[in-house]
């Protein structure tokens, strides 16, 4: 049975796409949060142009996608979400640093110890083994490997390619968040740790952002002692109110976009950001003045519960 859980803080989060098409086309879009122990949504609205033909699936990793049909033309899509989170860090409830072993892992899980497209985890055994070989398996080498990353691959903004695995990445020294997940998700299915990429959106709540950029965010998951927790190679700190949208092994299932045919995405706004509870409803004008986080101090509301447990 699930425990009531407490929220304590609202974020706004959504994305405006506008999408040409020069003739039909299909689109699936990944833009919805996953249900999650750290948030709560409390309200949302999802707009998919001019009477455009959609219908939603679940896929193999639980992430709903809405397959949209697209006719010639632009076409614009709106997701609008208020969600309450956790006014804690990411890990705050972090019960076990131990590994299970395959032979102990559910059989759904065990995917998430072997290579992917992105994750060529089966190239680097030899690179993980001599870096963190001697690190205690577990947590401690989980967080190894994310100082290790964070220390030597350079973030650079708007340097993602969607041909690079992690061996390239790992090679050229620099990337995006994307191929920072790719990278330390390789590392860790090394040493049989189930590891699984993540989308969503993080707010900046108690971390100051100079550059003010909002986009969808990647950073990676381990499975530990039962529990998926993160791992965010990107930042290497803990974060406050993320919202989790998409997982799976690599990129290609955490795509918030995969166009089939001819079409091509012309605008792109993201937004996640805190707002005080009541004070902004979805499909309201984005309005960044009323924003509470990108500062160091966190503004707390007072708790509430939502109890999802099955009656």
């Amino acid at each position: 049975m699930n425990a009531p859980r407490s929220f304590d803080a609202t974020v706004r989060v959504g994305c405006s796409l506008t999408y040409q098409a020069s003739g039909p086309a299909t689109v699936c879009l990944i833009l919805r949060p996953l249900p999650d122990r750290g948030h709560a949504v409390l309200s949302e609205a999802l707009t998919l142009g001019n009477n455009l033909r959609s219908e939603t699936f679940f896929d193999s990793h639980g992430n709903s996608v809405i397959r949209v049909h697209l006719y010639p033309g632009e076409h614009y899509i709106r997701h609008d979400a208020i969600v309450a989170v956790v006014a804690k860090p990411d890990n705050h409830d972090l019960l076990s640093n131990q590994a299970q072993s395959p032979s102990d892992l559910p059989g759904d899980l065990l995917r998430y110890v072997l290579p992917s497209r992105y994750c060529d985890s089966d190239k680097m055994a030899n690179f993980a083994w001599s870096k963190f070989g001697h690190i205690e398996h577990g947590w401690p080498r989980v967080q190894a490997i994310s100082q290790w990353i964070h220390d030597n691959i350079e973030y650079r903004y708007m340097s993602g390619r969607p041909d690079l695995s992690a061996l390239d990445v790992l090679q050229r020294g620099y990337g995006v968040c994307r191929d920072f997940a790719h990278l330390a998700i390789a590392l860790n299915r090394t040493f049989n740790i189930p590891s699984r990429y993540v989308t969503g959106h993080l707010p900046d709540m108690g971390v100051p952002d100079p550059d003010n950029h909002m986009d969808f965010h990647a950073y990676a998951e381990v499975y530990l002692g039962g529990v998926w927790h993160t791992t965010d190679a990107r930042f290497h700190i803990p974060r406050i109110g993320r919202i989790k949208v998409s997982c799976g092994q690599d990129a290609v299932d955490g795509a918030f976009s995969t166009i089939y045919g001819g079409a091509n995405m012309t605008y792109f706004q993201v937004w996640a950001y805190q707002v005080a509870r009541g004070t902004v409803g979805v499909g309201d004008p984005l309005d960044f003045s009323r924003r509470l986080d990108n500062r160091t101090t966190v503004t707390t509301e007072r708790p509430f519960w939502v109890d999802d447990s099955p009656r």
